[in-house]
């Protein structure tokens, strides 16, 4: 068969989030969340929008199981909600929450699609954030312990589990901006947001472990950062960003200790009491996979008087301006070699480091349905593009193991609420009617042949 084909044994997948599609936030026990609270604040989520209703998925997961099925999904990335198990972060287990979980995870197993968990994808019980959220120690000790009680009862049937869902929209976005939950413009917090969130994931995959449940991994929205010149002043602003958006996780995560011009970063806004003894260590376990979430490069120059980004503690003095060319619904450059580059690149620095692509997609305008078909070709584009990068990281040598398509279906998209659509299913929010997009079907075909025409 001609065209690009995958290794044998490639996952093929689609991933989404608790908050995103679950609904039903008041439902069978749940406790609020910090998306609840911060979706509540005016201002807050485009149009005031808010996940209590979100996709409905929470009532409707066995007829999404079986739309994943006609798609041919090998697996399926979800989250489960810890205010659904936990209600107030810690305590007294709601067994109404397991049970749901219970039912979606027996769903897949029956339509022999793997369940892949994620424990922590942003909805943090409120009562954890009234404590200090994750700029406190206590809250990584609290996600072991969840983490314990989850894999206890799932690690029957869950083989793949991934701890904490992009550490750096939690800890930066949430802390240090202030654009997602819990909306706190503080960088001192977001440093220590940054260490909690690692530390949790590290006692979170002792616990999984200790549970004797299968693989454990961690998804990080790692970026390609590229220069606009090859002028010092430019290297510099990159060898900063970088270390921003990547190396103060991975290094810690694959060898235990965090960079020294990250130290050197973060003691400029706060000092480092929340770093332990023994923390490098517990940060430090054996990952079987590492999950990347991956959706465009960052370029960044440096520019004097330039205000930086929030988002980036210590980026005064830069700009974050990508070069011409067609961008996504999000303003997000397209460029798939970007992708290369970053598989590339940790194939180099983290010598057989074995890699997932646990979220890769792409906001369009496709909102309407016209004669039972939503024809996004643009998309499509996208998703190719991106494809035969990473077909091209393997034949390069990189260790990828699959491929999960952000996402199933339209949802709740954070802060800008139900106005961007990066699913390859559409959703209809009034009738919550699902209709697979030219995507889907485009898709459904990759997955049958393991590969591109």
């Amino acid at each position: 068969m001609s065209g690009l084909r995958f290794p044998d044994g490639f996952v093929w997948g689609a991933a989404t989030a608790s908050y995103q599609i679950e609904g039903s936030t008041e439902q069978d026990g749940r406790g609020p969340s910090i998306w609840d609270t911060f979706s509540a604040v005016p201002d807050a989520v485009t149009d005031g929008h808010t996940g209590e209703v979100a996709c409905e998925h929470y009532l409707r997961y066995a007829d999404d199981v079986a739309l994943m099925s006609s798609l041919g999904l090998d697996a399926y990335r979800f989250s489960i909600a810890w205010p659904r198990i936990q209600p107030s972060g810690s305590g007294p287990v709601n067994s109404r929450g397991l049970d749901f979980y219970d039912r979606l995870i027996d769903e897949l197993c029956a339509a022999g699609i793997s369940p892949m968990a994620t424990l922590y994808h942003w909805d943090l019980p409120q009562a954890l954030q009234n404590r200090g959220g994750w700029a406190a120690r206590e809250t990584a000790e609290r996600f072991a312990e969840y983490a314990a009680v989850v894999a206890a009862k799932f690690g029957d049937r869950v083989r793949s589990w991934f701890t904490i869902n992009e550490p750096w929209c939690a800890a930066f976005l949430g802390y240090a901006s202030g654009d997602h939950a819990p909306g706190i413009t503080a960088p001192a917090q977001a440093f220590a947001a940054v260490h909690h969130l690692l530390l949790g994931h590290g006692l979170a995959a002792q616990a999984i472990r200790a549970a004797g449940a299968g693989e454990v991994s961690i998804a990080l929205n790692c970026t390609s950062v590229r220069p606009a010149t090859d002028n010092d002043e430019d290297l510099a602003a990159v060898e900063q960003i970088d270390g921003l958006s990547n190396r103060i996780f991975l290094e810690p995560l694959l060898r235990g200790e965090y960079p020294d011009d990250m130290l050197t970063l973060a003691e400029r806004f706060t000092p480092l009491w929340y770093v332990k003894s023994g923390d490098g260590a517990i940060i430090k376990q054996p990952l079987d996979v590492l999950g990347i979430n991956y959706y465009t490069p960052t370029w960044v120059r440096a520019r004097r008087n330039a205000p930086g980004s929030p988002a980036h503690p210590g980026s005064e003095g830069m700009d974050f301006t990508a070069p011409n060319g067609p961008v996504t619904e999000m303003g997000w450059r397209v460029d798939p070699t970007g992708l290369t580059d970053l598989l590339l690149r940790l194939h180099k620095d983290y010598e057989g480091l074995p890699v997932m692509i646990t979220e890769n997609g792409a906001a369009y305008a496709d909102s309407a349905v016209v004669d039972g078909q939503v024809q996004d070709v643009d998309r499509i584009a996208y998703l190719d593009g991106h494809l035969r990068a990473a077909h091209a990281a393997i034949s390069a040598g990189a260790d990828l193991r699959g491929y999960l398509a952000w996402s199933l279906m339209d949802n709740f998209e954070w802060a800008f609420g139900y106005t961007r659509r990066f699913g390859i299913v559409h959703v209809d929010y009034a009738t919550q009617r699902r209709t697979p997009k030219a995507s889907a079907d485009w898709y459904r075909k990759v997955i049958s042949q393991n590969g591109l025409a």
